[in-house]
């Protein structure tokens, strides 16, 4: 059964820092893309940041400079460091992984970021 788990969301002050981790397990196939998502109260989920196999990346306009999307192959982890926080930046964010040949998309339980003073 596959499963992705996220840890290290919080509550932050602005312009503060946070690192969010998601590990996979239960995965057999290569994982293609690893990523995250957000969703804020009453929005839309969007793309936060991707990152492929090979390591290129890919930002949303909001977070381009403030955040670092990095992956470890070896364990299936994906990271997003998250640096100079606003409010706006406030949402439940969401693991995301694409497996195998077919593409298979998984989503882990989500954590949650406020940034708030």
């Amino acid at each position: 059964q596959v499963q992705l788990v996220e840890s290290g969301g919080g509550l932050v002050q602005p312009g503060g820092s946070l690192r969010i981790s998601c590990a996979a397990s239960g995965i057999i196939f290569r994982i293609n893309v690893m990523g995250w998502y957000r969703q804020a109260p009453g929005a839309q989920r969007e793309l936060v940041a991707i990152i492929t196999s090979g390591a290129a990346t890919r930002y949303a306009d909001s977070v381009k400079g403030r955040f670092t999307i990095s992956r470890d192959n070896a364990v299936n982890a994906v990271y997003l460091q998250m640096n100079s926080l606003k409010p706006e930046d406030t949402a439940v964010y969401y693991c995301y992984a694409n497996v195998g040949a077919s593409e298979v998309a998984y989503w882990g339980q989500g954590t949650q970021v406020t940034v708030s003073s």
